[in-house]
């Protein structure tokens, strides 16, 4: 069973309806008594419309996650990081490890992993997306399992960037980046249910995560 009270992806969804009602009154003020009729004539800004799309990637994982929650695993979602505006999309906590997941929904685009050299150069990973180096969101992944690992010390952290809706091939796919497993819904989740036996005190440790890192309300 999950223990969470926060839904995937709400924080997003907020912050879109926010920006969304930004941009309504913003354009009613500019054309007055037309205002109605810009408002539905005039396209959603790009920025504003980016927040819906993350909402939904999160709420697809969530759903997923959802599906494997039980009593000896426990699902969290959209969680707070303290002193911080960023937040955590997911958490699971399993017998065998704590799972920090990052959800990214980059439709129609493909994940790929890039490495550099290994030989007399130091080797380097990289994350490639639709053609453009998106590195930065394995460093967030890392950044939040960081802070993770220091809230409930002594348990194994696993790492995930799950892309929703993305160009994945039809054999293969799935590989890591610098220790962050980059794959799609069905392949976590076989991932996660791979870690269903282990030392971890499923109760105690979701608990813990619980109280460190509330819901983004």
């Amino acid at each position: 069973m999950t223990s969470d009270t926060s839904a995937a992806g709400a924080s997003a969804r907020r912050e879109y309806d926010r920006r969304r009602a930004k941009d309504e009154q913003r354009t009613r003020e500019q054309w007055g008594r037309l205002g109605g009729l810009a408002v539905a004539l005039t396209p959603e800004r790009r920025s504003t419309r980016a927040w819906s799309i993350g909402a939904v990637g999160e709420e697809k994982v969530g759903q997923a996650l959802d599906a494997l929650a039980s009593d000896s695993i426990r699902v969290l979602h959209d969680r707070r990081i303290p002193g911080s505006r960023a937040n955590i999309d997911h958490i699971v906590i399993t017998p065998g490890a704590v799972w920090v997941i990052d959800a990214k929904r980059y439709a129609e685009r493909r994940p790929e992993l890039r490495v550099e050299g290994g030989i007399i150069r130091p080797r380097t990973e990289s994350l490639i997306v639709g053609g453009r180096d998106q590195t930065r969101l394995i460093d967030g992944v890392l950044g939040q399992s960081a802070r993770v690992c220091a809230a409930i010390p002594g348990n194994p952290i696993r790492s995930a960037l799950c892309f929703v809706d993305a160009d994945w091939p039809l054999f293969g796919g799935a590989f890591s980046v610098r220790g962050v497993e980059v794959l799609w819904r069905a392949r976590l989740a076989d991932r996660i249910l791979a870690t269903a036996s282990g030392a971890v005190d499923v109760d105690a440790v979701a608990a813990a995560a619980e109280t460190r890192f509330r819901p983004s309300v």
